[in-house]
């Protein structure tokens, strides 16, 4: 029986496990975002998120804990120079699992683990919504902007075509205007040249 145990050893030794764990707190830091299985991201979860949270205080004491646990100079550059001014208004939950299904060879769950702040994939086009009551409804500004905004769109789409029909003409009729000035009689407009 394993009561009281609660921390998932991950099939390894206690060496094995911490220099595993220090090795992809390491690499969390440095990139940014690691792939790994699921129970390594949740360990590694509650062993990272102590550490990028002493960085929101940048003392001697903070950077020497924190090297115990990192082992890497660089890694705790990195932490207390760009991570921890980064996070210092966040409360908590300084890293998040995405899973990506499952791994080909042993079928074990795959996913991204990362650093919240330093995202850059998704989430920056998206607009925050807000939130509407159903007696409100849209206003009448709204209402009149998009209908200005969707007679513009069929004006310049109607416009390229109006250009491109009256291109031709334009230069018929100064081929017609240069025939006519050698003659030196009257001059004939377009349309009477096409049906002659």
């Amino acid at each position: 029986m394993r009561h009281g145990k609660k921390f998932n050893h991950l099939g390894r030794k206690t060496a094995h496990r911490k220099a595993m764990l220090t090795n992809m707190s390491c690499s969390l830091i440095e990139h940014k975002r690691i792939t790994t299985t699921v129970a390594k991201a949740k360990a590694l979860k509650k062993y990272v998120e102590p550490l990028v949270n002493r960085s929101k205080d940048d003392s001697t004491h903070n950077r020497r804990i924190c090297f115990r646990y990192l082992a890497s100079k660089d890694a705790v550059t990195e932490l207390f120079r760009e991570v921890g001014p980064k996070v210092a208004n966040r409360d908590g939950g300084y890293t998040r699992v995405i899973r990506t299904g499952n791994r080909l060879g042993d079928n074990a769950e795959m996913c991204m683990i990362e650093l919240v702040d330093f995202n850059e994939i998704y989430g920056k086009d998206e607009k925050k919504k807000t939130r509407r009551s159903r007696r409100g409804g849209a206003t009448p500004v709204a209402k009149t902007e998009s209908v200005s905004a969707e007679a513009s769109d069929e004006v310049v789409a109607d416009a390229p075509a109006e250009v491109v029909a009256d291109a031709p003409a334009d230069d018929s009729t100064t081929e017609d205007v240069t025939d006519s000035s050698n003659d030196g009689a009257e001059t004939d407009s377009p349309e009477e040249k096409k049906e002659d």
